[in-house]
């Protein structure tokens, strides 16, 4: 198994996910330009990121540009064969723009940038980055980003609760999902969801930020311990 972590022009987390990776996971790693158009060397059984920043400025919407850059042609492909896609904040963004995953990431409702901790809540254990986790537990992860609101339509949000697409829902330090707890506005307090076939997953909030003890937070690497044991799990099933 391998990772690839994507660089566009204005990524800044990609570093951040490869040193996670490396280091704390010890997962094999390499770093993708956005230039790269070939990438038949990754099997289904392997992981892309597609990392957070500010990727082409922003200038548009966010994630517009950056899903026309050419490795996003292989990306999809990749996807289509069932390959694991992993969007952390920005990479939410592009991979809704890209088609990847329903509706979109809207300017937070407070018209500001937010960058802080904050509590999620797994909504179900079906999804790869929540396979593992405690229903119960709230864990502290933090946000930086100014357009986080998720938005779909009415059928959208009943055909991803319907087939347990939401990964994670923002909550308060005790669990409790309430509109106090929507940091950003986002329909149902959703900060995660993943396609219907549960390989390409995205979310807001960075878990990379949190994989440490050093940095005093080690939730975020719950979630990649996570996605880890959902692949060993579905390789068996499929064997």
């Amino acid at each position: 198994m391998k990772c690839g972590v994507i660089t566009f022009p204005g990524s800044n987390c990609d570093d951040d996910m490869l040193y996670v990776m490396k280091e704390v996971i010890h997962c094999k790693v390499e770093k993708l330009w956005h230039k790269d158009t070939n990438l038949d060397h990754y099997n289904p059984g392997d992981i892309l990121f597609v990392p957070g920043g500010f990727s082409y400025g922003d200038y548009l919407r966010c994630g517009a540009i950056a899903r026309f850059s050419p490795i996003m042609n292989a990306v999809v492909k990749f996807a289509e064969k069932g390959g694991i896609v992993i969007g952390i904040c920005n990479g939410f963004q592009i991979l809704c723009e890209a088609g990847l995953l329903p509706g979109q990431l809207l300017v937070n409702e407070s018209q500001k940038f937010i960058c802080r901790n904050i509590y999620l809540k797994p909504y179900c254990k079906e999804t790869p980055l929540t396979y593992d986790l405690d229903l119960n537990k709230p864990y502290m992860i933090p946000i930086a980003h100014a357009d986080g609101r998720y938005f779909c339509d009415d059928s959208t949000l009943q055909e991803l609760i319907k087939n347990n697409q939401i990964m994670f829902q923002y909550c308060d330090s005790k669990g409790v999902v309430s509109p106090e707890s929507n940091v950003n506005g986002s329909v149902m307090n959703i900060a995660g969801i993943c396609n219907a076939t549960k390989n390409v997953c995205a979310m807001m909030p960075h878990p990379e930020r949190a994989s440490e003890s050093e940095l005093g937070n080690t939730d975020g690497k719950a979630l990649f311990m996570s996605l880890f044991s959902w692949i060993k799990e579905h390789q068996l099933l499929l064997a």
